[in-house]
């Protein structure tokens, strides 16, 4: 089944949602988990509507937390399409808080999410293409693939570095760090 593209702006999702006491941390500020909750919801939202089929959250890369949400503020949580493959999408989320009273918004959190879409038979499934329709449509499509790119070979370096660290060659490293050998160095 051919499908049309669809563009940025078709399935564009934006949440907001007012910061209440019950989501805050002992030090007043709201849990991180709650953002996390809201940047996966905003995401399932956006990349279904991209796809017309439900979708699951594959990972989630590059959580910065810039600024703390306070209770009060309204958070908005803008997700667009910045990629797709075959049957996955990236999605990326700006979120702002609001101050209500005073107007001020703070850039608190980017992130980048990768769901995928799922057909009846609960495979993945084919998804449309994304029309770029300006050159801030392919900047965040390209963007994507280099993000892709480094991913892959951050995993793959790290993967056969771990296979590689010899504990006892490196206990020098672990002195000049904040932690304390519990054990006999000499029993290894």
């Amino acid at each position: 089944m051919d499908q049309e593209p669809r563009s940025v702006r078709f399935s564009q999702t934006t949440l907001t949602e007012l910061m209440i006491p019950s989501y805050a941390n002992f030090g007043g500020k709201i849990h991180g988990g709650i953002l996390l909750s809201l940047i996966d919801k905003v995401a399932y939202a956006c990349a279904a509507r991209h796809a017309g089929t439900y979708c699951v959250t594959v990972s989630v890369d590059g959580v910065d937390f810039l600024e703390p949400v306070e209770v009060g503020d309204l958070v908005s949580l803008h997700a667009s399409v910045n990629y797709v493959g075959r049957t996955s999408l990236v999605i990326g989320i700006r979120v702002i808080a609001e101050n209500v009273r005073n107007g001020i918004q703070r850039h608190t959190n980017t992130s980048y999410v990768t769901m995928v879409a799922k057909g009846d038979d609960d495979k993945p499934t084919v998804v449309p293409e994304l029309l770029l329709e300006n050159e801030e449509d392919a900047r965040r499509f390209l963007e994507a693939i280099k993000r892709r790119e480094l991913k892959e070979n951050y995993r793959d370096a790290f993967d056969n570095a771990k296979t590689r660290i010899d504990v006892q060659a490196n206990l020098e490293k672990l002195s000049q760090q904040r932690c304390v050998i519990g054990w006999d160095k000499n029993d290894i």
